[in-house]
Protein backbone atom coordinates (compact mmCIF):
# COMPACT_ATOMS: atom_id res chain seq x y z
CA UNK A 1 0.00 0.00 0.00
CA UNK A 2 2.74 2.56 0.74
CA UNK A 3 4.41 1.70 -2.30
CA UNK A 4 1.05 2.03 -4.69
CA UNK A 5 0.45 5.33 -2.64
CA UNK A 6 3.58 7.28 -2.81
CA UNK A 7 4.21 5.45 -6.78
CA UNK A 8 0.26 6.94 -7.81
CA UNK A 9 -0.28 9.29 -4.97
CA UNK A 10 -3.01 9.98 -2.02
CA UNK A 11 -6.26 9.50 -3.35
CA UNK A 12 -5.13 6.00 -4.73
CA UNK A 13 -4.24 4.81 -0.98
CA UNK A 14 -7.03 6.75 0.43
CA UNK A 15 -9.75 4.66 -1.78
CA UNK A 16 -8.21 1.65 0.07
CA UNK A 17 -8.76 2.98 3.39
CA UNK A 18 -12.71 2.62 3.22
CA UNK A 19 -12.67 -1.21 3.02
CA UNK A 20 -10.10 -1.30 5.60
CA UNK A 21 -11.93 0.62 8.06
CA UNK A 22 -14.94 -1.02 7.22
CA UNK A 23 -13.29 -4.12 7.91
CA UNK A 24 -11.95 -3.59 11.34
CA UNK A 25 -15.60 -1.55 12.23
CA UNK A 26 -16.64 -5.32 11.41
CA UNK A 27 -14.26 -7.49 12.58
CA UNK A 28 -12.54 -5.78 15.70
CA UNK A 29 -15.22 -6.37 18.25
CA UNK A 30 -12.67 -4.96 20.93
CA UNK A 31 -11.83 -1.88 18.78
CA UNK A 32 -16.22 -1.22 18.40
CA UNK A 33 -17.01 -1.62 22.54
CA UNK A 34 -13.74 0.60 23.06
CA UNK A 35 -14.96 3.22 20.38
CA UNK A 36 -18.20 3.39 21.35
CA UNK A 37 -17.54 3.56 25.51
CA UNK A 38 -15.64 6.71 24.87
CA UNK A 39 -17.71 8.40 22.28
CA UNK A 40 -20.45 8.18 25.11
CA UNK A 41 -18.56 10.02 27.21
CA UNK A 42 -17.30 12.96 25.27
CA UNK A 43 -20.50 13.14 22.97
CA UNK A 44 -22.69 12.49 25.85
CA UNK A 45 -25.22 10.65 24.39
CA UNK A 46 -25.54 6.95 22.56
CA UNK A 47 -23.10 6.72 20.00
CA UNK A 48 -24.94 5.20 16.47
CA UNK A 49 -22.89 2.69 14.47
CA UNK A 50 -22.13 5.30 12.07
CA UNK A 51 -20.20 7.23 14.71
CA UNK A 52 -17.98 4.22 15.69
CA UNK A 53 -17.16 3.92 12.02
CA UNK A 54 -16.20 7.26 11.36
CA UNK A 55 -14.22 7.23 14.63
CA UNK A 56 -12.31 4.27 12.97
CA UNK A 57 -12.30 5.58 9.84
CA UNK A 58 -10.35 8.89 11.17
CA UNK A 59 -7.65 6.65 12.54
CA UNK A 60 -6.89 5.05 10.02
CA UNK A 61 -6.78 8.54 7.99
CA UNK A 62 -4.51 9.53 10.26
CA UNK A 63 -2.18 6.70 10.36
CA UNK A 64 -2.57 6.47 6.01
CA UNK A 65 -1.31 10.29 5.89
CA UNK A 66 2.01 9.69 8.31
CA UNK A 67 3.52 7.95 5.09
CA UNK A 68 2.87 11.48 3.76
CA UNK A 69 4.30 13.14 6.68
CA UNK A 70 7.19 11.03 7.13
CA UNK A 71 8.31 11.11 3.81
CA UNK A 72 8.10 15.07 3.56
CA UNK A 73 5.68 14.54 0.73
CA UNK A 74 3.24 17.61 1.95
CA UNK A 75 1.87 18.46 -1.02
CA UNK A 76 -1.74 19.14 -0.88
CA UNK A 77 -1.48 18.91 2.83
CA UNK A 78 -2.43 21.95 5.06
CA UNK A 79 -1.43 22.27 8.63
CA UNK A 80 -2.52 25.03 10.44
CA UNK A 81 -1.09 26.55 13.75
CA UNK A 82 -3.16 27.55 16.72
CA UNK A 83 -1.77 29.11 20.02
CA UNK A 84 1.81 29.94 18.55
CA UNK A 85 1.95 33.00 21.37
CA UNK A 86 1.66 30.37 24.15
CA UNK A 87 4.57 28.81 22.66
CA UNK A 88 6.65 31.46 21.17
CA UNK A 89 6.32 33.01 25.09
CA UNK A 90 7.66 29.44 26.74
CA UNK A 91 10.70 29.43 24.35
CA UNK A 92 11.47 33.22 25.33
CA UNK A 93 12.12 31.77 28.83
CA UNK A 94 15.30 30.58 27.80
CA UNK A 95 14.75 27.23 29.15
CA UNK A 96 13.75 25.32 26.05
CA UNK A 97 9.83 24.05 26.14
CA UNK A 98 8.65 20.65 27.29
CA UNK A 99 5.57 19.82 25.22
CA UNK A 100 2.89 17.08 26.82
CA UNK A 101 0.38 15.40 23.82
CA UNK A 102 -1.27 12.77 24.05
CA UNK A 103 -3.21 9.92 21.49
CA UNK A 104 -5.19 12.82 20.26
CA UNK A 105 -4.62 13.00 16.81
CA UNK A 106 -1.35 13.26 14.78
CA UNK A 107 2.20 12.91 16.47
CA UNK A 108 3.54 13.70 13.04
CA UNK A 109 1.37 17.12 11.90
CA UNK A 110 3.84 18.81 14.99
CA UNK A 111 7.17 17.07 13.36
CA UNK A 112 6.06 18.41 10.22
CA UNK A 113 5.61 21.72 12.44
CA UNK A 114 9.36 21.14 13.78
CA UNK A 115 10.56 21.08 9.83
CA UNK A 116 10.16 24.14 9.22
CA UNK A 117 10.50 25.54 13.16
CA UNK A 118 13.85 27.53 13.62
CA UNK A 119 13.67 25.65 17.31
CA UNK A 120 14.01 22.18 16.61
CA UNK A 121 11.99 19.60 18.27
CA UNK A 122 12.64 16.55 19.77
CA UNK A 123 10.46 13.30 20.10
CA UNK A 124 10.71 11.62 23.59
CA UNK A 125 9.24 8.01 22.93
CA UNK A 126 9.05 4.26 23.87
CA UNK A 127 10.63 2.31 21.34
CA UNK A 128 11.37 -1.50 22.56
CA UNK A 129 7.76 -2.65 21.56
CA UNK A 130 7.54 -0.75 18.27
CA UNK A 131 5.40 -2.63 15.55
CA UNK A 132 6.30 -3.40 12.42
CA UNK A 133 4.00 -0.64 10.78
CA UNK A 134 6.07 1.80 12.90
CA UNK A 135 9.07 0.79 11.43
CA UNK A 136 7.91 0.27 7.85
CA UNK A 137 6.52 4.29 7.84
CA UNK A 138 9.48 5.35 9.83
CA UNK A 139 11.67 4.41 7.33
CA UNK A 140 10.91 6.78 4.78
CA UNK A 141 12.52 9.08 6.86
CA UNK A 142 15.92 8.20 8.30
CA UNK A 143 16.66 11.66 9.74
CA UNK A 144 13.70 11.44 11.98
CA UNK A 145 16.40 9.01 14.59
CA UNK A 146 18.23 11.91 15.51
CA UNK A 147 15.54 13.83 16.83
CA UNK A 148 13.81 10.60 18.67
CA UNK A 149 15.31 10.30 22.57
CA UNK A 150 14.44 6.62 23.66
CA UNK A 151 12.62 6.26 27.15
CA UNK A 152 14.53 3.84 28.77
CA UNK A 153 18.02 3.95 27.97
CA UNK A 154 20.82 5.16 30.25
CA UNK A 155 21.23 8.53 28.77
CA UNK A 156 17.94 9.58 28.12
CA UNK A 157 17.25 12.04 31.40
CA UNK A 158 20.93 13.79 29.92
CA UNK A 159 19.93 13.76 26.46
CA UNK A 160 16.46 15.74 26.96
CA UNK A 161 18.11 17.90 29.24
CA UNK A 162 21.05 18.86 26.50
CA UNK A 163 17.99 19.57 24.35
CA UNK A 164 16.24 21.67 26.79
CA UNK A 165 20.02 23.70 27.13
CA UNK A 166 19.75 24.40 23.82
CA UNK A 167 16.64 25.97 23.69
CA UNK A 168 14.89 23.27 21.95
CA UNK A 169 11.51 21.30 22.27
CA UNK A 170 11.03 17.93 23.81
CA UNK A 171 7.49 16.53 22.85
CA UNK A 172 6.00 13.29 24.74
CA UNK A 173 2.46 12.01 24.75
CA UNK A 174 1.63 12.39 28.38
CA UNK A 175 -1.69 9.80 28.41
CA UNK A 176 0.08 6.79 28.23
CA UNK A 177 2.95 5.21 29.89
CA UNK A 178 5.32 2.46 29.23
CA UNK A 179 5.01 -0.60 31.71
CA UNK A 180 6.00 -0.22 35.03
CA UNK A 181 6.05 3.85 35.18
CA UNK A 182 3.98 5.06 38.33
CA UNK A 183 0.13 5.97 37.71
CA UNK A 184 -2.26 7.65 39.37
CA UNK A 185 -6.37 7.80 38.71
CA UNK A 186 -7.83 11.09 38.12
CA UNK A 187 -11.66 12.11 36.94
CA UNK A 188 -11.58 12.45 33.11
CA UNK A 189 -14.78 12.70 30.88
CA UNK A 190 -16.80 11.62 34.31
CA UNK A 191 -14.77 8.73 35.93
CA UNK A 192 -11.60 8.01 37.03
CA UNK A 193 -8.91 6.84 34.77
CA UNK A 194 -5.00 6.13 35.44
CA UNK A 195 -2.29 8.43 33.86
CA UNK A 196 1.16 8.37 34.45
CA UNK A 197 3.13 10.57 36.41
CA UNK A 198 6.34 10.41 34.56
CA UNK A 199 5.95 13.43 32.37
CA UNK A 200 5.07 15.84 35.44
CA UNK A 201 7.95 14.38 37.19
CA UNK A 202 10.63 14.83 34.92
CA UNK A 203 9.18 18.51 34.09
CA UNK A 204 9.43 19.40 37.58
CA UNK A 205 13.11 17.39 37.02
CA UNK A 206 13.96 20.23 34.81
CA UNK A 207 12.25 22.73 35.60
CA UNK A 208 11.60 23.55 31.95
CA UNK A 209 8.08 25.27 30.89
CA UNK A 210 5.33 23.25 29.72
CA UNK A 211 2.92 24.13 26.51
CA UNK A 212 0.50 21.51 25.36
CA UNK A 213 -0.05 20.31 21.64
CA UNK A 214 -2.79 18.59 19.89
CA UNK A 215 -1.87 17.51 16.15
CA UNK A 216 -5.78 17.18 15.53
CA UNK A 217 -7.28 16.13 11.82
CA UNK A 218 -9.96 18.54 10.55
CA UNK A 219 -10.59 16.83 7.35
CA UNK A 220 -8.79 15.16 4.10
CA UNK A 221 -5.56 16.51 4.43
CA UNK A 222 -5.95 18.92 7.11
CA UNK A 223 -4.45 19.08 10.24
CA UNK A 224 -4.22 22.15 13.42
CA UNK A 225 -1.53 22.03 15.56
CA UNK A 226 -2.73 23.63 18.79
CA UNK A 227 -0.26 25.18 21.61
CA UNK A 228 -1.89 25.76 25.29
CA UNK A 229 0.20 27.30 27.77
CA UNK A 230 0.24 24.72 30.30
CA UNK A 231 3.10 26.16 33.53
CA UNK A 232 6.18 28.18 33.83
CA UNK A 233 7.54 25.39 36.26
CA UNK A 234 5.64 22.35 36.93
CA UNK A 235 6.84 22.38 40.97
CA UNK A 236 6.27 19.00 43.33
CA UNK A 237 7.41 19.59 46.77
CA UNK A 238 8.15 16.15 48.10
CA UNK A 239 6.36 16.68 51.44
CA UNK A 240 3.22 16.31 49.81
CA UNK A 241 4.35 15.37 46.42
CA UNK A 242 1.39 12.73 45.49
CA UNK A 243 -1.00 15.47 45.97
CA UNK A 244 0.54 17.77 43.90
CA UNK A 245 0.93 15.30 41.16
CA UNK A 246 -2.64 14.62 41.60
CA UNK A 247 -3.71 18.53 41.12
CA UNK A 248 -1.14 18.93 38.18
CA UNK A 249 -3.21 15.87 36.41
CA UNK A 250 -6.26 17.04 36.88
CA UNK A 251 -4.93 20.42 35.22
CA UNK A 252 -3.79 18.54 32.17
CA UNK A 253 -7.13 16.18 32.20
CA UNK A 254 -9.08 18.84 32.30
CA UNK A 255 -7.74 20.60 28.83
CA UNK A 256 -7.11 17.47 27.23
CA UNK A 257 -11.02 16.67 28.17
CA UNK A 258 -11.93 19.95 26.42
CA UNK A 259 -9.79 19.14 23.90
CA UNK A 260 -11.72 15.52 23.16
CA UNK A 261 -15.11 16.88 23.42
CA UNK A 262 -14.16 19.34 20.72
CA UNK A 263 -12.22 16.86 18.36
CA UNK A 264 -14.33 13.93 19.87
CA UNK A 265 -13.34 11.62 16.69
CA UNK A 266 -9.45 12.31 16.99
CA UNK A 267 -9.33 10.05 20.26
CA UNK A 268 -6.79 6.97 19.33
CA UNK A 269 -6.45 4.60 22.63
CA UNK A 270 -8.48 1.68 21.56
CA UNK A 271 -8.81 0.22 24.91
CA UNK A 272 -11.33 0.83 27.74
CA UNK A 273 -8.88 3.87 28.66
CA UNK A 274 -11.14 3.70 32.18
CA UNK A 275 -9.51 0.03 32.99
CA UNK A 276 -6.15 1.04 33.24
CA UNK A 277 -5.46 1.52 36.55
CA UNK A 278 -2.77 2.66 38.78
CA UNK A 279 0.06 0.12 39.12
CA UNK A 280 1.06 1.21 42.62
CA UNK A 281 -1.23 2.74 45.03
CA UNK A 282 -4.28 4.73 44.44
CA UNK A 283 -3.94 8.40 44.67
CA UNK A 284 -5.64 10.05 47.29
CA UNK A 285 -9.02 11.39 46.19
CA UNK A 286 -9.24 14.83 45.40
CA UNK A 287 -12.05 17.37 45.83
CA UNK A 288 -12.95 16.95 41.68
CA UNK A 289 -13.02 13.24 42.72
CA UNK A 290 -15.11 13.21 45.27
CA UNK A 291 -17.30 15.43 42.99
CA UNK A 292 -17.36 12.72 40.48
CA UNK A 293 -18.93 10.27 43.27
CA UNK A 294 -17.50 7.23 41.39
CA UNK A 295 -14.83 4.71 42.91
CA UNK A 296 -11.96 3.52 41.48
CA UNK A 297 -12.93 0.29 39.73
CA UNK A 298 -11.06 -2.60 40.22
CA UNK A 299 -7.82 -4.24 38.58
CA UNK A 300 -7.85 -4.38 35.02
CA UNK A 301 -7.63 -3.56 31.21
CA UNK A 302 -9.45 -3.77 28.32
CA UNK A 303 -7.26 -4.95 25.00
CA UNK A 304 -8.20 -4.00 21.01
CA UNK A 305 -6.88 -1.96 18.15
CA UNK A 306 -4.74 0.60 19.44
CA UNK A 307 -1.68 3.64 18.20
CA UNK A 308 1.65 1.60 18.35
CA UNK A 309 3.42 3.15 21.18
CA UNK A 310 5.21 6.23 19.41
Amino acid sequence: MIRLSLTFGWRTGQLLIHPIALYFFLFSQHARAASRGFLARVLSRTPTEADVLRHIFSYSCVLYDRIFLLSNRTGGFVIDEAGLADLTNALAQSRGCLLFGAHLGSFEALRCFGRKSPVPVKVLMYRDNSGPYTNLVEALDPSLQQDIIDIGKPDSMLRVRESLQRGEMVGILADRAPGGDKMLAVPFLGAPAAFPTGPLRLAAALGAPVVLFFGVRTGPRRYTVCFEHFADRVALDPSDRTAQTVMWLERYTRRLEHHCRRYPFNWFNFYDFWDDRPRTSPAPESPALRRAHVPVPPPGRGSGLSVADR
